[in-house]
């Protein structure tokens, strides 16, 4: 007999009728009771959708359409084409309670099957499975199975009736009585657990890092401090502190600078390490290049910003440095400046004649207003990490490594370029606003509609915010004239390479965009503006 049940795209379509039902019902006729068991009986349907969705996910993944639909891996299919907003934390929800295919075909139960069967019913939701996940993985492998079975069952009890904080809190507690003593945990679990990252730069500038430290990275990062960090040494806010460690210190200078220094204990570890690292760079532990960039801070920025002391510099990495803090490190570093207009005689055209992109056409690459990142929409790997792409013709099939032609990508993007399905077509705008960028399109599978060609437009949004920042102040305050305090910045020399017949093959502005002015400087510091 044939399945008279609705097929899933029926369904779907159903569940938006409802859905648009739900959105606009009378709620005045619902008592308080009423309201209240229906919103939680809504979000115990969002959390139902949400395993019905992994179910989805899986089926996809198991029938290969993230590489039939282009996509080069199931997160990308899962961020572009599903629009799933965090795919890693979805991937991990789906880890610990999908089910999926054994290489027979056989289905497999879930990791963790007490938490997947609360989670299908919607007793939970994706906030309690990861804070379950979180608990459960940081169980000493050395636990025997069966109680890492009961504790699965224990969390997925506490997950139906507490908050994600409650899980945590009381997931450390099951922890404690797991191994009570710290013994079974060993160097497996701690190698597993060690991390260190930067998070995002907030508005300020600043950002946060975290840790999960190996004792042996613990052992050294203590006796840094403990020879870097004393009251009075590295104190950037004290010309007299002494810099270094303590040992190589005039002791006379650090009481002096102790009995002046008011940081706290955190603030000063945060200066030793800064010092240390300034230090790393300035002696070249580093090396001498990295993927054709000097390993030095390698910085650009507004003339006009320069002039001002506002605003914020970017330098390879990706980080955003406030003007008046550039202008102090460029101080520090006795750099010495130049200033490029129009055009430059560096040599930034070669045509067949060399494979990879010199250092000067790197630099000059960063320069540019979208040289920030990778050129690849949607990635924003820094500067610092990208290779150069031929990216009108790949040198292979006789493309040209000149200026005008080369656009940075990540290693991985710049591996994912060619004419199969999945991989990437690009090319150089010629003409019109977004002349000098790079256009990347992903390809499709013969017959299926071709994608749309994209630009990575996130270097374009501070100068978008900018330029609508302006609009509105002269909107309401009419036109505002430069203002700012006399600049701490001098500029010493100014080199105009323009002529009345430039060289055929010199770089002119107009090859990189609209680029008004850039400031160069090679240094200590390298500094690109």
């Amino acid at each position: 007999m044939a399945d008279a049940r609705p097929s899933a795209a029926v369904l779907v379509d159903q569940l938006h009728s409802l859905i648009d039902e739900l959105q606009t019902v009378d709620l005045t006729g619902c008592s308080d009771s009423d309201l209240v068991d229906v919103a939680a009986e809504t979000e115990r349907a969002i959390a139902r959708l949400s395993f019905a969705g992994d179910r989805q996910v899986v089926e996809a993944t198991e029938r290969d359409l993230p590489r039939k639909t282009g996509h080069r891996s199931v997160i990308q299919f899962m961020t572009h084409r599903l629009r799933i907003a965090e795919p890693m934390r979805r991937r991990d929800q789906m880890s610990a309670t999908a089910t999926f295919p054994s290489p027979t075909g056989q289905p497999l139960p879930p990791q963790h099957p007490t938490l997947a069967e609360a989670f299908a019913d919607g007793h939970v939701g994706p906030a309690h499975v990861r804070a379950v996940i979180d608990v459960l993985d940081q169980i000493p492998h050395a636990v025997d199975h069966d109680v890492k079975i009961a504790a699965e069952r224990q969390m997925a009890e506490i997950a139906v009736d507490h908050t994600p904080a409650d899980i945590t809190a009381l997931g450390a507690r099951l922890l404690a009585h797991l191994d009570p003593d710290g013994t079974l945990a060993d160097d497996t679990d701690r190698k597993r657990r060690r991390k260190l990252s930067v998070n995002r730069q907030r508005a300020d500038g600043t950002a946060k890092m975290s840790a999960d430290l190996t004792p042996e990275l613990l052992a050294r990062i203590t006796m840094l401090l403990a020879v870097w960090a004393k009251p009075g040494m590295n104190n950037p806010d004290d010309p007299e502190s002494p810099h270094g460690s303590i040992e190589n210190a005039d002791p006379e200078m650090v009481e002096a600078a102790a009995a002046r220094d008011d940081r706290s204990d955190a603030q000063r570890n945060h200066d030793a390490f800064n010092a240390l690292l300034k230090a790393v760079f300035e002696d070249g532990l580093l090396g001498k290049s990295h993927r054709g960039l000097p390993i030095q801070v390698i910085v650009k920025a507004d003339l006009n910003d320069l002039i001002r002391e506002a605003g914020f510099a970017t330098t390879v990495t990706g980080t955003l440095i406030p003007i008046p803090e550039l202008i102090d490190m460029a101080a520090d570093a006795q750099p010495w400046l130049a200033v490029f207009k129009d055009a430059t005689a560096v040599p930034l055209y070669f045509g067949r004649g060399k494979r990879l992109a010199t250092r000067e056409q790197r630099l000059v690459s960063f320069a540019r207003p979208d040289g920030d990142v990778c050129s690849t929409p949607d990635c924003d790997l820094s500067a610092a990490h990208v290779e150069m792409h031929h990216a009108q013709l790949d040198w292979g099939l006789g493309g040209l490594t000149d200026i005008t032609d080369l656009a940075p990508a990540c290693p991985k993007h710049n591996r994912m370029v060619g004419d199969q399905p999945g991989q990437f077509t690009t090319r150089m705008v010629r003409e019109g606003p977004d002349e000098g960028r790079c256009v990347w399109r992903l390809n499709t599978q013969p017959g299926a509609p071709p994608n749309p060609e994209r630009i990575n437009r996130r270097p374009d949004l501070p100068r978008r915010f900018a330029e609508h920042l302006q609009h509105v102040r002269t909107e309401i305050h009419g036109p505002d004239p430069a203002s700012g305090d006399q600049p701490r910045l001098e500029v010493r020399r100014v080199i105009d390479h323009r002529t009345t017949s430039p060289p055929a093959r010199e770089l002119s502005i107009t090859d990189l965009s609209p680029i008004e002015v850039h400031l160069a400087a090679i240094i200590g510091l390298t500094v690109t503006f």
